[in-house]
């Protein structure tokens, strides 16, 4: 047991982290200006503040929904990241108004929700395994922990630890607790944050609780619905063997014990919610067994069963995960939250082991399967990413979504890319009391207390559309530590100047360690190779044979209506075709377009033949490329990520 989680690595607190400019200040930006007021009036025009009341009718319209506390406590959490840096009273009083009204709802013994108070209050913690209790108080947990750090308001933080006590007293193996834990997977991780806040050891007990118990047997999801008067086999999920039915527990992560695990299965995002949390708490007790299983389902989701932009989920019909190598892209789910679900997996692990690996997939993931998510100007959301859009003869989309749109029914989506966005800061840094490890690159300060004092680190970049970043360090008196500079897995060589001379520094585990005595002013210049990559797929995932996918740095590319006409599917690129990287800067806010020759089909399909004996012909045509995350900012049309290549 321990009183703080034993990570290796602490990240820069937020407060010490400053995006000063470049792409991800425009993005924070968007999130800001776009996103934050937009998910607001969503909240409220769908009726998710006045929810809050608890004041529903038999009758009323709207009637609120097991989730709907998710999305207004991920709003907060953005909401205070944001004011962090950026102070706005407005905001600010958005905030503490949605403050009050919970301190108004909260129950006599603490219990707080907007469904099941004014709706069904005799099912309070009938049904774990279907409705979203635990999750929804773990996001508002998450949410006044955030807000308490970034403002010094703790109302918000007093009500969900009394909340957080009344599940505590609620929950365990001791006689006369509930022996369940969350179907939605989240709260593990929050319960850790406030523990990690408030210094108060029972938080990560019953992290740890959930964690532990989660798929033991007898299964308590069985027990439960056996309780309920149910059938537990009457249920989404079964499967069929020898004609009899079994409950396939796996949607939800919990058909074997936690330290038992070790292939990604089921619901994605609760999967990656469930092992950030499970990290949080193998870090907090020194528990190798849990960290073991951490890293079995690192290599069964990013060897076998990711798509190439770090998103998961391969399936619609559980919102997760299917078989080793079964990708498709025109049928990817690959949702935002998944892809969001799996950054907070991967820092932890970063954190934990410092590897780079964890890393590399975590810049993979941000800079494409979260970031594809929203629209440039912040208002608008895809839930999943598939990795290939076609119009069909009707002109509609064949797969879940061909377009972004501002809302969605279940939009769990929209506040939580605000959270990370909005947060972004915390996730550029790592550090122990030695070391300084520089994760992600962007235009940034920073400050750390290290063994010997203070460091003030600045980051100047216009990363990732160049790779130089020059770094300066301000230092009261000189000081001896390591600072560590990632050498992403997508780079081919480096340089470095130290005060304007070339060193020589060797790859260290995937970073270059620089380990000297630093004065005030001295500066470094790194510089990465950039220049455009192609991708190819496992031979298993035949859907891909033939095709590639274009990169440069962190962002994969995609042909795009808007750029390229004909049919995407069609376009050819020759294996030793030489591929341009073109900085446009009137085009979507300046971004870097991947530009060449390709081959096409003409265009009248209709004049050619069924089926012929010789190759059909093909013309040179010009092709322009832009950043997965970036296509649908413009008009609407076909996307193709993975591309036709011939030698």
């Amino acid at each position: 047991m321990a009183d703080t989680p034993r990570y290796h690595y602490q990240p820069a607190a937020l407060k010490d982290v400053r995006i000063t400019g470049g792409f991800w200040a425009q993005w924070q930006q968007a999130i800001r200006e776009g996103s934050l007021p937009a998910v607001l009036a969503y909240l409220k025009s769908t009726g998710r503040i006045d929810a809050i009341q608890c004041k529903w009718q038999p009758g009323d319209e709207p009637k609120p929904h097991i989730f709907w506390d998710s999305d207004v406590a991920k709003w907060v959490e953005a909401a205070a990241y944001s004011l962090q840096h950026h102070p706005d009273p407005a905001l600010e009083a958005e905030v503490d108004a949605i403050v009050e009204a919970y301190a108004a709802a909260q129950q006599p013994e603490g219990y707080i929700n907007s469904y099941f108070v004014p709706v069904e209050p005799a099912m309070r913690w009938k049904n774990l395994r279907d409705w979203h209790e635990l999750y929804c108080a773990g996001h508002l947990i998450e949410a006044a922990v955030a807000y308490a750090q970034t403002t010094g308001k703790t109302k918000l933080l007093a009500i969900m630890r009394r909340y957080a006590d009344y599940i505590d007293s609620l929950f365990g193996r001791e006689e006369g607790k509930m022996r369940g834990y969350p179907g939605h997977e989240e709260i593990e991780l929050a319960l850790v944050r406030l523990a990690d806040y408030t210094g108060e050891q029972r938080y990560f007990d019953l992290a740890k609780y959930f964690v532990d118990e989660r798929g033991t047997q007898p299964h308590y999801y069985t027990q439960e619905a056996i309780a309920r008067g149910d059938d537990p086999n009457n249920w989404h999920w079964v499967t069929v063997e020898n004609e009899v039915s079994r409950v396939d527990y796996s949607y939800n992560q919990s058909h074997a014990p936690v330290r038992e695990h070790s292939d990604a299965v089921g619901h994605a995002v609760r999967a990656m919610y469930l092992y950030a949390g499970v990290a949080d708490i193998a870090a907090a007790y020194g528990d190798n067994d849990l960290k073991a299983a951490c890293e079995r389902i690192f290599d069964s989701a990013s060897q076998r069963r990711m798509y190439i932009t770090g998103g998961l989920g391969s399936t619609a019909s559980n919102e997760g995960f299917s078989e080793d190598y079964h990708l498709p892209n025109a049928e990817a789910y690959a949702e935002t939250c998944a892809a969001i679900a799996f950054i907070f997996y991967l820092q932890r692990m970063a954190r934990f082991t410092g590897e780079r690996k964890y890393v590399d997939y975590l810049e993979r993931a941000l800079y494409n399967a979260m970031l594809v998510g929203v629209s440039l100007d912040g208002t608008r959301f895809f839930y999943s990413s598939p990795l290939v859009v076609r119009r069909g003869a009707t002109g509609e989309y064949s797969n879940f979504h061909g377009h972004r749109v501002g809302w969605f029914t279940c939009s769990c989506c929209p506040p939580n890319v605000a959270r990370l966005v909005a947060s972004l800061g915390q996730y550029l840094y790592q550090y122990n009391p030695h070391e300084i490890m520089v994760n992600l690159f962007a235009q940034s300060e920073a400050d750390f207390e290290l063994a010997d004092g203070h460091v003030h680190l600045t980051q100047h970049t216009n990363y990732p559309w160049e790779g130089v970043m020059r770094f300066t360090l301000n230092l009261a008196a000189p000081q001896a530590f390591s600072l560590r500079l990632r050498i992403p897995d997508w780079c081919p060589a480096y340089q470095l100047t130290i005060n304007g001379k070339p060193v020589e520094a060797a790859n260290s585990d995937g970073y270059v360690r620089l380990q000297r005595e630093w004065h005030d002013g001295d500066s470094i210049t790194y510089e990465l190779m950039m220049q455009p990559r192609r991708i190819y797929a496992h031979p298993a995932i035949a859907e891909n044979q033939g095709r590639m996918v274009l990169a440069y740095g962190p962002l994969q590319y995609c042909l795009e209506s808007a750029d390229n006409d004909g049919a995407l599917d069609s376009r050819i690129i020759q294996r030793e075709a030489w591929i341009d990287p073109v900085f446009q800067p009137d085009l979507m806010g300046g971004v870097v377009t991947l530009q060449g020759p390709s081959l096409a089909y003409q265009a009248d399909h209709g004049s050619l033949p069924l089926y012929q004996e010789h190759p059909y012909p093909t013309h040179g045509k010009h092709f322009t490329a832009v950043p997965f995350a970036y296509w649908d900012n413009r008009t609407e049309g076909d996307m193709q990520l993975w591309i036709r290549e011939s030698e």
